[in-house]
């Protein structure tokens, strides 16, 4: 569940200390049920509408909790929040007269007195019993986890598809930035698969006709590992390792967590060695890697309970050494449990740390372009403003090297990386605007939604360089949220959904003045957008019926935007009885070639399925392949020269790209 949501779970549980909602009815828990589900049709609610459900068990504390005023400490201005969210907050709060600069500590005492000030503010909001677990960052679809592959989309200069995809030899994987190289389950150099398969990595010949298992890398049972990244005969396996550290006498211990980059030498594929590794503290969250450099990303949680001199609690390590305090920024308010740690090196050199930067506060999205980090951390705080916004911290990144740039606060949150982008030195963002305490959940009065709950709305923010803000249009959409984005140049879209889908087309070329190009209804809604050539967009998402309460099925929108200002809908395809869609929360799960014309990804029905479809003005889309997969694990679908090949757990089966017949398969 996002940071929201928990932080409503959890301030209702404060409140009734006994009244726990049911598992069953916990947002997690419906999501996999709604993909477990075969009937032919299903109900299906707006995520804030299941939580709503699941408050029903405390509806009577639910009306005890706005009394009190713990949903915002302006419950007064309400109804006025209602009407004007996303444009008095900013200068009410100091959205706009931030301190746009970064401050580094000065030394751990600094740091340690924002660890008590953080303690202080849980013990207040949690009723005197901490919270000692570890906080989610506000979105793990890293964004996590969505980026672009091939042509220009309605004369946009800037680029749609990975320069493997033009090349046409072998495919890489899905991106959130082109140029920005990530890391993934599966990947191929044109010449072999890397493929993660439980604690191992198994390199596959596909030079030939018959694959051919050259070996694996055996990782340690302790190791839990999320992605591999492979380049010149260098592959990066990244993983966190736990260590279990005793207390004092005995009492006390803890295990603490590590993010590991091993990279190994794999020239010769049958004998791979290991060839170096850096080591930071906190969960894996994701990597970069631009020319030979690699930034690895983790959360750290720090212990709000540390003595002073228990530093390794509270202060990050990279290689067992704390971060120097000048190498921590600061963040926009004097309290913090969380870091995002980021630590860069050579792929060349691959166990000597480049660089490294700690960015403290709380952990959040982070979106990474061709030049700059942006970590981008939710704030709730109705002292400071009636709605909910979004910190922005911006590290400028070049051949390893990582500098503090600065920060900012706007209002509203964000929904994923594609939410944010950065264009000729401009940021632009498209934000979900929420009364703060609110979240995404309104108050459930006896078993109803009250009418009285504040309505989100959305706002398109341009922030220049220095992340002063250039314009922005709020107050769009209202009583929806945004469920997806695609900046392409000069023109912005944005899906934003309650019963129908408005799909709006923005004009950012002038990026003082904004305008709203178009708005385009239609049931159901897309919740991954992409580019697919000259004037087309392809939107993967859900068919939903008019009344926005009944599924039927994952459905894919091509969206004709040659006239960003008239979109149209030109051809829809609709796979009846699958619920979801491996895209839908990891954009990495597609294959999206506009140079093969190939769409792939896993959807999930009674079983999951790889689908492979092409497009065309003529015919549409076509189903060219449906597979359906024997292992949960989710597939992945790569080209190489002639072939393609699915991969799901430890099979791998290869097809002709131009029949789709059958030409090989193993078992690893």
């Amino acid at each position: 569940m996002s940071f929201e949501q928990e932080q409503f779970e959890e301030e209702l549980k404060a409140k009734t200390n006994e009244v726990e909602v049911p598992d069953s009815l916990k947002p997690e828990n419906i999501e996999k049920m709604l993909e477990q589900k075969t009937v032919k049709k299903k109900k299906w609610k707006p995520l804030y509408t299941v939580c709503a459900a699941a408050a029903c068990c405390v509806l009577v504390i639910g009306i005890a909790v706005a009394g009190n005023g713990m949903l915002t400490k302006n419950n007064g201005d309400l109804a006025e929040t209602a009407d004007s969210v996303g444009r008095k907050s900013s200068a009410d709060s100091g959205g706009a007269s931030v301190d746009k600069t970064i401050a580094s500590a000065e030394d751990y005492d600094q740091i340690y007195k924002y660890i008590k000030a953080e303690k202080k503010n849980q013990d207040k909001l949690y009723g005197g019993y901490g919270n000692t677990g570890s906080a989610m960052p506000e979105s793990r679809v890293d964004d996590g986890a969505m980026e672009d592959s091939a042509n220009t989309a309605a004369g946009s200069a800037e680029k749609s598809v990975s320069a493997a995809d033009q090349a046409s030899a072998y495919s890489d994987t899905n991106v959130r930035q082109e140029g920005v190289g990530e890391g993934d389950i599966v990947k191929t150099d044109g010449s072999r698969l890397y493929i993660l398969n439980g604690q191992k990595i198994q390199i596959v010949d596909i030079e030939g006709e018959e694959m051919e298992d050259l070996g694996a890398i055996r990782m340690e049972d302790d190791c839990f590992v999320s992605e591999l990244y492979v380049k010149d005969d260098k592959l990066v396996v990244v993983y966190t390792r736990s260590e279990y550290e005793d207390g004092e006498n005995g009492y006390g211990g803890m295990y603490k967590q590590y993010t590991v980059a091993e990279t190994y030498d794999v020239s010769n594929p049958k004998e791979p060695k290991s060839a170096g590794m850096i080591t930071q503290s906190g969960n894996f969250y994701t990597m970069r890697v631009i020319g030979d450099y690699v930034y690895m990303l983790s959360n750290f949680q720090a212990d709000v309970q540390a003595a002073r001199d228990d530093i390794s609690s509270y202060i990050p390590e990279i290689n067992g050494k704390a971060v120097d305090s000048a190498n921590i920024l600061l963040p926009q308010y004097i309290r913090g449990s969380q870091y995002t740690v980021v630590a860069s090196f050579s792929l060349k050199d691959p166990d000597k740390k480049v660089d490294s930067k700690a960015i403290f506060g709380s952990a959040g999205l982070v979106y990474v372009s061709n030049e700059n980090i942006y970590v981008c951390e939710g704030y709730y705080n109705s002292e400071d403003s009636i709605v909910t916004q979004t910190c922005i911290r911006k590290v400028a990144y070049k051949d390893g090297s990582l500098n503090a740039a600065g920060q900012t606060r706007i209002d509203g949150t964000l929904n994923d990386s594609f939410s944010i982008d950065e264009y000729e030195g401009n940021l632009r963002l498209v934000t979900t605007v929420s009364a703060t305490g609110r979240s995404v959940s309104p108050l459930v009065l006896f078993g109803t939604v009250s009418d009285t709950a504040e309505k989100d709305s959305n706002a398109l923010y341009i922030l220049d360089e220095n992340l002063e803000e250039l314009s922005r249009i709020d107050g769009l959409a209202k009583d929806e949220m945004v469920y997806s984005a695609r900046f392409m140049g000069d023109t912005g879209y944005f899906v934003t959904y309650k019963q129908v889908d408005p799909l709006f087309s923005v004009d950012l070329s002038d990026p003082k003045k904004p305008k709203i190009l178009g708005e385009l209804k239609i049931p159901g809604f897309s919740d991954y957008l992409h580019p697919y050539g000259d004037g087309l967009l392809l939107g993967i998402g859900m068919d939903v019926d008019e009344t926005g309460t009944v599924t039927n099925g994952v459905k894919l929108s091509m969206f004709d935007i040659s006239d960003p200002s008239n979109v149209k809908e030109v051809e829809k395809y609709v796979l009846e009885d699958i619920y979801s869609s491996a895209v839908s929360y990891n954009y990495k799960a597609a294959l999206i070639s506009t140079d093969r014309n190939l769409i792939g990804f896993t959807a999930y029905g009674q079983g999951p399925h790889y689908y492979l479809f092409s497009y065309d003005g003529k015919d549409g889309f076509k189903c060219l392949f449906d597979r359906e997969l024997g292992s949960s694990s989710e597939g992945r679908g790569v080209y190489s020269g002639d072939k393609i090949y699915i991969v799901a757990g430890n099979t791998v089966e290869s097809y002709a790209i131009d029949s789709f017949k059958k030409v090989d398969d193993i078992v690893l």
